[in-house]
């Protein structure tokens, strides 16, 4: 399902390569996949749920809005 499964750093960033996005402190640790969607645009993963967005220029994730479904209509 993912290009690439990549340990968070205890800062919380997904690190590979040159590759250094900030994330989350609350993933320290934790295993997470990216995958490449479109040309430039990765989407973070953890488990089966796509949790935000980034390209590598602004080597940041912008989350999915209710990436659990936790929120109702």
């Amino acid at each position: 399902m993912h290009d690439k499964t990549i340990t968070v750093t205890q800062c919380g960033r997904i690190c590979d390569m040159s590759l250094k996005v900030s994330f989350s402190r609350a993933f320290a640790g934790q295993e997470v996949g990216v995958k490449e969607m479109e040309d430039g645009i990765w989407v973070v993963t953890f488990l089966d749920y796509d949790l935000g967005y980034f390209d590598k220029m602004s080597k940041r994730v912008e989350p999915v809005e209710d990436p659990f479904g936790l929120l109702k209509v």
